[in-house]
């Protein structure tokens, strides 16, 4: 009995005395924001197949929060306009040589990351590289806060608005195509909630690892249904709980906070790729009747 009550004791406080300090709340709040906004975008991603295109945008933005930095601009909108131009750039010499689109990808994002090195370098200021990279939810200010929750508020909006749409153009452009829905619209779109949602993770875990919460959650959850609505939910939940998790963890282990939360999802993923109902490698086998 009294060993019951010491391993309640150690879990009440496990969960509740991080909450004491202000900075915890925070990052655990936005923490699940950003991960149930990610979680949300991944599983669209995940249909269409964009997890470079994810990686480019999330890597390109790093020119953008430097030169917002060095004209006292949000970091949001430096990154947003490297963004959405690192895109414009690899549909143009897409469509304008022979090459091909993973190439391109690779090319352009690769080159905007190396300039955004290259300008923290040079351009003399307080930013921290390794905050940018890996992201530091534990620091994140107020006026942080205010911008992630409407950069989030913006992004939920409009998959909510196009969710028909944009689920029929990820499932198949074509057809979408020729019931007269705007593709290109559309892809252009989603390029651009792309470009936003890898703003919205800057925060929690930095250029680096933003890829992995922008293509884990939804991956995940297609392993454990065939449904997009119930998709979108295992995602959104997955990704929530695991940035939860992460924090409490690097909290008690005085570990690296991005790291900690893609590992969580990393777990979550492989749990579901081992033991998926349908799709796991250990999936139960129902016996012939």
């Amino acid at each position: 009995m009294m060993i019951d009550v010491c391993i309640f004791s150690t879990s009440l406080n496990f969960l509740l005395d991080p909450l004491s300090h202000e900075f915890m709340r925070r990052a655990l709040m936005v923490s699940a924001l950003v991960g149930g906004v990610c979680g949300l975008l991944s599983c669209y991603l995940t249909l269409k197949g964009w997890a470079l295109m994810g990686d480019a945008v999330s890597h390109a933005v790093m020119p953008g929060v430097v030169v917002a930095y060095a004209l006292g601009l949000p970091f949001s909108i430096g990154a947003f306009v490297f963004g959405v131009g690192s895109v414009a750039l690899i549909g143009f010499v897409k469509q304008k040589s022979r090459i091909k689109e993973d190439t391109v990808i690779g090319l352009v994002f690769t080159g905007f990351f190396a300039l955004g090195i290259v300008l923290v370098s040079k351009i003399k200021s307080n930013i921290d590289l390794m905050h940018i990279l890996f992201g530091s939810p534990l620091g994140i200010s107020v006026s942080d806060v205010r911008h992630t929750l409407a950069i989030s508020a913006i992004v939920v909006s409009l998959l909510f608005i196009f969710r028909r749409d944009l689920m029929l153009y990820c499932f198949d452009p074509t057809h979408a195509q020729s019931i007269g829905i705007n593709t290109i619209f559309l892809h252009y779109l989603l390029l651009s909630v792309l470009s936003l949602s890898a703003v919205v993770g800057l925060q929690t875990v930095g250029i680096i690892l933003v890829v992995a919460m922008l293509i884990t959650p939804g991956a995940t959850a297609y392993l454990l249904t065939d449904r997009f609505d119930r998709m979108t939910f295992l995602a959104i939940l997955s990704s929530s709980l695991s940035s939860v998790i992460g924090v409490y963890i690097s909290f008690w282990f005085d570990i690296e906070t991005g790291g900690s939360i893609v590992l969580v999802q990393t777990f979550l993923f492989l749990i579901a790729f081992l033991f998926a109902p349908r799709y796991g490698i250990f999936k139960v086998r129902k016996s012939p009747s």
